[in-house]
């Protein structure tokens, strides 16, 4: 089996593993989270924007086409070799994160479930898909899916700082949760799916010798970091 394919059984058993952990407690664990201290409740209402797609998006758009008119009207060689490096970072970026926003977004329509705030009338397992309405796109998550592709990309890039960006994508999931947007399922799915999206795009730009190479394993690493040994 190959990585890529590896990589992906892997997430999509994780993913099916924790969803069929977490679906009988959301009701509880939603319910739950919500009465948390007021401090604790505004503290994530405060954060839990950060996890948006939009701003993701527009940002690395932004840069790419930056680097890629700088690359193109320098003369110097150093400023050109350095704008194409920015120029592959911010595109990078920005597929993993357009990849993943395009399949959260198709997964909610085609899922439907009611969001938490529907508890009343729907219950936590009402699906109804093709709706396209905002209530009935609850998993999975899209904050949560951006996080996970947002983290998971500089959790590719710089591998020794991947738990601390692992956990600042979790903090933005659970927020999804405190601030009753989301039930938990729908937060693993999410961060798993951008999580994914961000390792896939990796294995795309190795392939094409962009920010990362494949390391002895065949994994995508960094190009920044220290080359595999030769073969004897």
């Amino acid at each position: 089996m190959n990585q890529p394919l590896a990589s992906t059984a892997w997430i999509v058993l994780t993913t099916i593993v924790l969803v069929l952990a977490l679906v009988p407690f959301d009701p509880q664990l939603s319910e739950w989270a919500q009465t948390l201290p007021d401090e604790i409740v505004g503290f994530n209402r405060t954060i839990t924007d950060f996890g948006t797609f939009a701003w993701m998006i527009y940002t690395s758009a932004t840069l790419l086409l930056i680097a890629f008119v700088v690359r193109r009207a320098s003369q110097r060689d150093t400023i050109r070799q350095r704008a194409r490096a920015a120029r592959n970072l911010s595109a990078y970026f920005l597929l993993t994160i357009g990849t993943a926003s395009v399949l959260v977004h198709g997964l909610k329509f085609l899922i439907g479930r009611a969001r938490p705030e529907l508890f009343a009338d729907y219950g936590a397992y009402s699906l109804t898909p093709f709706t396209g309405d905002r209530l009935f796109e609850s998993f999975p998550s899209g904050h949560s899916t951006a996080a996970g592709a947002f983290f998971g990309a500089f959790a590719m890039l710089t591998p020794e700082l991947r738990p601390l960006f692992l956990i600042l994508a979790l903090l933005i999931g659970l927020s999804r949760v405190i601030v009753g947007a989301h039930y938990p399922s729908d937060v693993a799915a999410g961060l798993l799916l951008g999580l994914w999206v961000s390792i896939m795009v990796a294995f795309l730009f190795a392939r094409r010798d962009w920010l990362f190479r494949f390391d002895a394993d065949g994994w995508p690493a960094p190009k920044t970091a220290t080359p595999p040994p030769e073969p004897k």
